[in-house]
């Protein structure tokens, strides 16, 4: 039990880890495009590169949403609901978090462009430990099966993940229809562990977008939803919807003087 204990604030760690560097990576990406320019303006008012960066943004968004909901969740343990949430979400957490960060370092250097490969720049570290916290305390196939082990032993745990999933019902109509979609999912259970990451998958974007819905403005929450819920899913960074408020999303993200 000490172990299993260990495991979870160590995962935890991983957590933080990758939302510090996704935050680090964005930083560095919104301060370079804010002051160089190409093709006559600078680069975060040209539309594509505000596509990417709002894109990165609304990532790290998540990824500290996620993270913080389960630092308060590790921080009262003595309430079921709480525990429940650290046993099944923090697997959940430290897979996705940590998975989707070496992409998210590499999109963010290329925003920089050729100098960001140079080992004077903050990217090539970045880059470099991008992967270690997906390998570390467990990697991602290993997450996925300990979701499912504790979805097995303590099904308490799944009934807490959906109800802290109904805190956002009815916030944004893309997310009900994700969770009814999920809902679904955990009645077949046929070739599970095949279909892990999937499952597993759905189940982050799920609460992240649910911790948004509840806590972000409309339009990080709205795009977020618009963008990675759904059949279609979150493909290369910079693929986010007509209608988003980019503009908006990059300056609540910009590091203030």
């Amino acid at each position: 039990r000490t172990i299993i204990e260990m495991v979870a604030m160590t995962r935890f760690d991983c957590m933080v880890g990758s939302t510090g560097g996704q935050r680090a990576a964005l930083a560095q990406a919104l301060h370079h495009c804010s002051i160089r320019a190409a093709f006559g303006k600078v680069l975060n008012q040209q539309p594509l590169m505000r596509n990417v960066l709002a894109d990165l943004a609304l990532e790290t968004e998540g990824s500290l949403a996620l993270t913080m909901r389960i630092a308060r969740a590790l921080d009262h343990r003595d309430d079921e609901h709480e525990d429940m949430l650290v046993r099944l979400v923090t697997a959940v957490g430290k897979y996705w978090i940590c998975k989707r960060t070496p992409n998210h370092a590499y999109e963010s250097m290329e925003c920089i462009g050729g100098s960001g490969v140079m080992e004077d720049s903050p990217f090539p570290r970045l880059f470099r430990e991008s992967p270690v916290n997906a390998i570390w305390e467990g990697s991602g196939n290993v997450q996925c099966l300990d979701v499912l082990r504790a979805m097995q032993k303590t099904p308490a745990s799944v009934q807490a993940f959906f109800a802290e999933l109904a805190k956002a019902k009815g916030g944004n109509a893309a997310l009900d229809r994700h969770v009814a979609a999920l809902q679904q999912e955990f009645t077949d259970l046929a070739e599970l562990e095949y279909r892990a990451r999937d499952v597993v998958d759905r189940m982050a974007t799920a609460i992240q977008a649910a911790l948004l819905v509840q806590h972000a403005p409309a339009f990080v929450a709205d795009a977020f939803c618009a963008s990675r819920l759904g059949s279609t899913g979150h493909h290369n960074y910079g693929t986010l919807p007509r209608g988003t408020d980019c503009a908006a999303i990059i300056e609540r993200a910009t590091p203030k003087a």
